[in-house]
This record gives C-alpha cells, structure tokens and sequence, in this order.
C-alpha cells in the first residue's frame, strides 16, 4: 500500500473530533507559537511589497502627473490603461502568482515548525525556508496554480462552491508540508478527502479561528493582527495530526489542552 492509499484509508476511517476540544487545544499550541507566527506574517508582508510597489508606484505617478496638471489632464489614466494595460495587468498577474506561490512555501513551512515545536524540537528561524528550494519550489507553483484553477471558477458561480473548496483547499499547504514527497496530484486529492471528510467540522473552525484572530489583533491597536493572523493555521494542523497523524504517538492532550 503506497502513501496516499494509507493516508487515505486514515481519513476514511478517521474518528469523530470535537469543536471545543480542538479550539481550546489550537489556544494551548498557539501559546506556543505566536512568536514564529508574527515571523510568518512579517515574512509574507516582505515577501508581498515588491507587488505592493509594482501595483501602486504606476498609479500614484499618473495621480501626481494630474495633480499638477491642475486635474485638467483627465486623458493621463485613460492613456495608460489603454497603451500598457495588458502588460502592466500580465506583469500583476505573473507577481501574484509567483509570490502565492512563495506564500504556500512559507506555509508549509510554518506546518512544518508547528510539529516541531509540538514536538519539542529545536526551531531555527531558517525553517521558514525550508520548501523554497528548487525540489519543493516548483511543486509550490503547481499548487498556486491549481488554487486558482478551482478558485475563480468557484467564484464565478456565485460564490456557493467557494465556500465548500475553502476547506479542502486550507489542507494544501498542510499535505505538502508533511508528504513532500507526493505528487501534486496526490496532495489535491487527499486535501479534498479530508476536506470533504471533516467540512463542517474545518468550516466552523476556520471563520470562528479567523474572527477570532481579527477582534484579538484590532483591540491590540491593529498592529496586533501580525501576532494573531496566524492562529487559523492551528485547528487545520490539529486536524491532520488527529486524522492522518506523523507515525508518533498522537493525541491532543500532548500540547497541554487537558492541562489545569
């Protein structure tokens, strides 16, 4: 029996997890991992500003260039979209999609340390890197790639589908973070079997985890979201270790959830 069918079998045979018990256990390991969770945000926050900068830079120049034209120039923005749209647009396109792909690699990443740390493994700060290499990058593409490929078609028919491949999608990065060495067809189908297999359950975890992230990190005066953004990260990972698990003893009260 190869990975997949093993995995797999793991899923479908998977036990009934509970809400409150993988929420509160999300808090415990969160605890644990804020600091290489603000780390993930910093690092996608730098990995993002060089399409920052190719996005607004063109526009902020045109706005100036009206500015002091007195706003009498009111063919500067039609000009430009007119005459470079195509490749300005194809230039934000290719961005985007070259740095959701690094995106991913950081989340694997991030996966990655949450077991270490789970574990009481040693964390080092260049872990973040560990999937941009040239073996694990060109996977990370293909993901990107197929995320989209399901997204906007899921999108487009009026966002119902959207919110049922969410789920699956979230374990993208998680399969590919601890099967590294699966095919990119393989990773797609067993996040949507574990997706499928444990929806409500993942659904619920996602936008109360999110909310919750948000209203935490606004009352820190904003800023505090860097810290937070990360801890939706944290029920998806409990739920892969309590269905597929990582060939260790496993259980949620390892990171303290039954804890006094």
């Amino acid at each position: 029996m190869n990975t997949t069918d093993s995995i797999l079998n793991k899923i479908s045979s998977a036990k009934a997890l509970d809400f409150g018990t993988i929420f509160s256990a999300s808090i415990e390991l969160f605890k644990k991992t804020w600091i290489q969770g603000f780390l993930l945000q910093l690092f996608t926050v730098i990995v993002m500003l060089p399409l920052i900068v190719i996005l607004y830079v063109p526009l902020f120049t045109f706005a100036f260039a009206q500015m002091e034209s007195g706003y009498g120039a009111t063919n500067v923005y039609s000009d430009f979209f007119t005459g470079a749209s195509i490749i300005y647009l194809l230039f934000v396109f290719v961005g985007m999609f070259v740095l959701g792909a690094v995106s991913v690699a950081l989340n694997a990443a991030f996966y990655r340390i949450m077991k270490m740390i789970d574990h009481n493994e040693k964390v080092e700060t260049a872990d973040f890197f560990y999937f941009l290499k040239g073996k694990h990058l060109s996977k990370t593409f293909m993901l990107m790639l197929i995320s989209i490929l399901i997204a906007i078609p899921a999108a487009l028919l009026c966002y119902v589908p959207l919110l049922y491949v969410m789920v699956p999608m979230s374990f993208f990065a998680t399969i590919f973070a601890f099967n590294p060495e699966l095919s990119v067809g393989d990773i797609v189908k067993i996040s949507f079997s574990i997706g499928h297999k444990k929806w409500l359950l993942n659904f619920g975890l996602l936008i109360i985890g999110s909310l919750v992230s948000q209203i935490v990190g606004m009352l820190l005066c904003g800023v505090g979201v860097l810290f937070t953004a990360a801890f939706v990260y944290h029920p998806v990972y409990l739920v892969y270790k309590e269905v597929v698990g990582f060939n260790q003893e496993s259980g949620l009260e390892e990171i303290g959830a039954y804890n006094s």
